[in-house]
């Protein structure tokens, strides 16, 4: 599971990590954690939504989801996994990739692009969450189906990368089979958690069943 920071507003979104988290575990899953080794683009007070002058690491701020034991993403090997997870949360687009600044023009954080390429060369299944799905649109490219839900410009921008939008309730997801891509939105339509952990529990049972 690759996480981005601790909180929707910078990092990574907790409900949505956790969620995944007990569904994985709920399979049997054993899971391990990883994160660029990188200053957080912004540190956002989740009170007032202000951005501070506060500097911290992506690394150390993922720590707190996985609970001390989180690895740099560059020391990522696709060889020792099956799946590869990305939680959603305003840090995959300003902190795995730009897409929260730089839209259409947006980059992919160089340990992200080489975990996603390598995953895909291992024949891993891949999972994007929220607003992550962008991330796999970038790198993938090739016409592989990607969901974000229903955001008409989210949406375009993924067409854009040379994706196709496929759009999905908030309790389902869409799967790739040629390129083994499932995606769910998550946050990005969902009302509440029970929503989100319909999806993820079908999503990861289907991975699961496919590995």
């Amino acid at each position: 599971m690759v996480l981005s920071g601790c909180g929707v507003l910078d990092g990574t979104e907790i409900h949505e990590a956790a969620i995944a988290i007990l569904n994985l575990q709920k399979l049997g899953v054993k899971i391990s954690f990883f994160a660029p080794d990188m200053d957080q683009a912004q540190v956002v007070n989740h009170i007032t939504g202000a951005v501070s002058d506060e500097v911290r690491s992506v690394l150390a701020e993922s720590a707190r989801i996985a609970r001390g034991r989180v690895d740099s993403l560059s020391s990522f090997n696709a060889e020792d996994f099956d799946f590869l997870v990305f939680p959603g949360g305003f840090g995959a687009a300003k902190n795995l990739s730009t897409f929260a600044f730089d839209s259409l023009e947006m980059k992919v954080e160089p340990s992200v692009e080489h975990a996603v390429v390598s995953a895909l060369k291992a024949n891993l299944a891949i999972a994007f969450i929220c607003i992550s799905p962008v991330i796999g649109a970038k790198v993938i490219g090739g016409g592989v189906n990607l969901t974000i839900g229903r955001d008409p410009q989210t949406a375009a921008a993924i067409e854009h990368f040379g994706a196709k939008h496929i759009e999905c309730a908030a309790d389902g997801f869409v799967k790739d089979a040629k390129f083994k891509v499932y995606s769910t939105p998550a946050y990005m339509l969902a009302k509440n958690t029970a929503e989100i952990d319909a999806a993820f529990s079908a999503m990861f049972s289907d991975m699961a069943a496919s590995a």
